[in-house]
């Protein structure tokens, strides 16, 4: 097998993430050297590779589904927000340019040969390519300027499937709109559908895509059921709407944890490893009453520091803060929460705001610097009694510790983080993914507020190879592998209808003189 496919969606949160690692997953255990790619993603959830770069959190966790460590290649372009209508963009790995949308779209010649170029790379090494889509297929408004859907597929020749999820209700609908939105070049590519979350018996549903088959002279790849407890790690905010699940508890307490939501919030899957251990209830809020009476609040990631600490003072939510640390009350923030938690900021930078009081809760001043900070950490936890530690770093903010202690220590011998009373704060994310760590900073908030709960004993990692394990097996179980297998060494067959209207009108290219 040699070549790649492109998975695309009629929406964002279709589940093309998710069955993208399926895919994966289960190529790689057939055998095959498998990668995944994604050419542009817009998200704030990210992850340092093991070549120093920066990409989307779900691409990493797509190259674990491949048993391979992540690389840039395979997210070549990230985009991420950092105020209303800017993002700064990450070509390679690296921050590259802040932009708003019309002038990055000017840039497709610019950045598609740096698509492209990751792509050829990837399918030089590997025996498949399997590559998600970003939002809808069908967003024709755009269509001019796609780099990550048709406009890749027409680029790179590649056969796409299309995925709804019927759980919102008209996949079938989605389905055929998407396609018939398409002009004839690009509805060339489109080899088939995959429908994802059906409840109930799927024999109710074949009527339908024996319809769809004929309306458009493809066929229907597979029905994914509706499936709990994946908690794949999200790459956009949409995923905060679905609670995370909790697991019976071990002991008869459970420990209640609030993770603000903050406006900009990044790498929020920072906590999926407290949701892991039983009886440790998370959820994501912006209610200061929930944030007053949790056993733990979690301040997370954020793309804008100084702009999401304004946000936190305007909705109460800082007093809140600050009101359960006077009492004891455990607070944890990582990186850009880590930031607030200090006596000041100065940024020049991402607010460009200068310099702006933090919470006063820590010790620490926190400066902004253009040259962002992308690193991998191994180290130990000596506040935590000495448990192995590590994460990993994606900032321009550099937090100066003034007192407090440090309680977490970097193999290359520098301290991180800060902790003062029950207020604890790092740079690092992932941390709370280590074990000991996670379960010796619950055992002691449990401790302190007389609460009875017990540690679980499945380490986190396996919990997410289980997670990756059952993708697998869905797509091995649900969706026609070898129709797949031979679209990606084949690529789509000749001669596919062209379902009607055949595409919309183009719209008029962005041009300087069209601003």
């Amino acid at each position: 097998m040699s070549g790649a496919i492109l998975l695309a969606g009629t929406a964002s949160d279709v589940g093309k993430s998710v069955i993208t690692a399926g895919v994966c997953r289960h190529l790689a255990r057939q055998g095959i050297a498998v990668a995944p790619f994604k050419a542009q993603n817009m998200a704030l959830n990210a992850a340092v590779t093991v070549d120093g770069g920066e990409i989307g959190r779900a691409q990493a966790a797509q190259a674990a589904a491949c048993g391979i460590p992540p690389e840039t290649a395979m997210n070549p372009i990230l985009i991420k927000p950092t105020a209303a209508h800017r993002s700064q963009v990450v070509v390679m790995g690296r921050p590259a340019f802040d932009t708003g949308a019309r002038d990055y779209h000017a840039r497709r010649h610019v950045l598609m040969p740096a698509v492209l170029g990751a792509l050829s790379d990837l399918k030089g090494r590997f025996d498949a390519v399997v590559c998600e889509g970003a939002g809808s297929a069908a967003e024709i408004n755009l269509r001019p300027h796609d780099l990550a859907n048709m406009g890749l597929a027409r680029a790179a020749g590649m056969p796409v499937v299309v995925i709804a999820d019927i759980d919102r209700g008209g996949a079938l609908a989605a389905l055929y709109g998407t396609l018939a939105l398409l002009e004839p070049e690009d509805q060339a590519l489109v080899a088939g559908f995959v429908v994802n979350r059906f409840r109930g018996d799927p024999r109710v549903l074949e009527p339908g895509l024996e319809q769809l088959r004929e309306l458009t002279g493809r066929p229907c790849l597979g029905v994914l059921p509706h499936a709990d407890g994946l908690d794949f790690d999200a790459e956009d905010s949409l995923a905060l709407d679905r609670p995370l699940p909790v697991l019976p508890p071990v002991g008869p307490d459970r420990i209640d944890v609030a993770v603000v939501r903050l406006p900009l919030i990044s790498n929020f899957t920072d906590v999926d490893a407290l949701a892991a251990e039983p009886g440790v209830a998370v959820r994501f809020t912006t209610d200061p009453e929930d944030v007053r009476r949790a056993d733990l609040v979690v301040l997370p990631g954020t793309k804008n520091t100084v702009g999401d600490l304004a946000w936190l003072r305007r909705t109460g939510l800082a007093e809140a803060i600050v009101d359960r640390a006077a009492s004891g009350g455990p607070t944890l923030g990582v990186c850009g929460g880590y930031q607030m938690l200090g006596r000041e900021i100065v940024d020049t930078v991402e607010s460009k705001a200068g310099v702006v009081a933090g919470l006063g809760l820590l010790p620490v001043t926190c400066e902004f610097f253009e040259e962002k900070t992308l690193a991998l950490h191994t180290g130990t936890a000596p506040g935590l009694g000495g448990a192995a530690a590590g994460g990993y770093s994606i900032r321009h903010g550099r937090p100066a510790v003034e007192g407090g202690r440090a309680w977490l220590l970097d193999d290359s011998g520098a301290d991180e983080g800060c902790a003062s009373g029950s207020v604890w704060g790092t740079s690092w994310h992932g941390v709370l993914e280590h074990d000991d760590v996670r379960r010796e900073l619950l055992a002691r908030i449990a401790r302190d507020a007389g609460l009875d709960w017990k540690a679980g004993t499945k380490p986190f990692a396996a919990v997410r190879e289980r997670r990756l394990d059952r993708l697998g097996d869905l797509v091995a179980e649900h969706l026609d592998t070898a129709a797949l297998e031979d679209l990606i060494a084949r690529g789509a067959p000749a001669g596919l209808p062209v379902a009607p209207p055949g595409g919309a009108p183009r719209p008029r290219m962005w041009t300087e003189e069209s601003h």
